[in-house]
């Protein structure tokens, strides 16, 4: 049986890791046997949750374990002869040894390390759902998104690596000065291209894998969130639901009357900007969100009216092709139908207008220099077409 997951992200601050504590708790509650594990480096997890969590999983409830994935231990597991090799040549050279272990690992390598756990977790069959709280950052899921990259390198590198090797490493070390990767190296990047395309394909799996966003309701929060969810969706990881934490309720009292007000702006801005995905909003608690109850509480405000392990939303709401004739853009606006269309590019801001409808669309830095030129609307979905610079047309 594939288990239901569910992986959480957002900026840093905004409650991600206590909406995933109580989406676990709301599970197990439902009668899943759930998982909620945390491979952000900085773990708060635990914190949350008031319970002592360790690299495997630990049972914290009925139907409820936990995990503080150890990014170390998943470092040794999969890079620990890649690290080694590298760091010895940088040492040769003159930097001292914690410099060269730091140097041999690429930002955003522990996480993606520490996701491989959630192959494992699919493998094993243990769980009916996996809640997963991110790293607050999207960049961990753009590294598995080039499957066919690696797949490229499987097909056509590796197969010849060996021949190729055996006959570089004498010249290399008499020319060149340096030692190149020896078998146990290779293996090791082969191994992790392998995995990463099985990643890809799991989180690909929209049918029982989503995304949900989370953030707080204030303008420079909101920005990054957008900016996040045109990235999932344009390499085809699936946004199910959107989550607004920390709302001030409507009886806040004079002091914090207009910073209710501007929330509630922000809030009809998040609504338009991220349709059709729901929008989900929890208040402001008078206590802080750690411990069995209060997550209970979050987690009754947030899926009152929603399952908290259904898939919220079912299709990806932007898709992108690019070829060089230009670009077409596919956006879902379930609210238009037939009317005028209306375009305008500010920068990576791509204003669209459908009758009295607007919304606002943060473009890729690959679109920087490309300008619309025609849009229609066909089966609840916008089609936009751009064209290239005049340099490459």
């Amino acid at each position: 049986m594939v288990p239901r997951t569910i992986l959480y992200t957002g900026k840093g601050g905004v409650g991600k890791t206590s909406v995933a504590a109580a989406t676990a708790r709301r599970c197990a509650r439902q009668g899943l046997r759930t998982l909620v594990m945390s491979t952000d480096p900085a773990h708060s997890l635990a914190d949350a949750l008031q319970q002592e969590l360790g690299s495997s999983p630990v049972a914290i409830g009925e139907r409820l374990w936990g995990q503080q994935v150890s990014s170390q231990d998943e470092l040794e597991h999969n890079w620990s002869a890649v690290r080694s090799w590298a760091g010895d040549i940088l040492v040769e050279r003159g930097v001292d040894r914690i410099s060269a272990e730091e140097l041999t690992v690429p930002p955003g390598m522990d996480e993606l390390f520490s996701l491989l756990q959630l192959k494992r977790h699919h493998e094993s069959g243990n769980y009916d759902v996996v809640i997963v709280d991110c790293a607050p950052t999207g960049e961990t899921l753009r590294l598995l998104s080039f499957p066919d990259v690696a797949r490229w390198w499987l097909a056509k590198v590796f197969p010849q690596h060996s021949r190729i090797m055996e006959a570089a490493r004498p010249f290399a070390r008499a020319v060149l000065d340096v030692s190149l990767p020896g078998e146990a190296v290779l293996d090791e990047i082969q191994g992790l291209t392998r995995n990463l395309i099985a990643m890809n394909e799991i989180l690909r799996d929209s049918e029982n894998v989503s995304l949900r966003l989370v953030m707080n309701p204030d303008r420079i929060v909101i920005d990054e969130a957008r900016r996040t969810f045109t990235y999932l969706n344009l390499y085809g990881f699936l946004t199910d639901a959107v989550i607004v934490n920390r709302v001030f309720p409507e009886d806040v009292g004079d002091y914090f009357g207009p910073w209710r007000e501007r929330q509630q702006k922000h809030l009809a801005a998040v609504r338009e900007a991220f349709a059709p995905v729901p929008v989900l909003c929890a208040p402001y608690f008078a206590r802080e969100v750690i411990g069995e109850e209060p997550l209970d509480d979050l987690g009754d405000a947030l899926f009152a009216e929603h399952d908290a392990a259904a898939v919220l939303h079912q299709s990806v709401t932007q898709e992108l092709v690019m070829d060089p004739q230009g670009a077409r853009l596919r956006l879902e606006l379930p609210f238009a139908q037939k009317g005028k269309v209306a375009l305008k590019k500010i920068g990576l801001e791509l204003i669209v207008r459908v009758d009295d409808h607007k919304r606002t669309l943060l473009l890729p830095p690959a679109l920087a220099d490309y300008r619309p030129s025609g849009a229609m609307l066909q089966d609840g979905a916008l089609h936009i077409t751009f064209d290239p610079p005049a340099d490459d047309a």
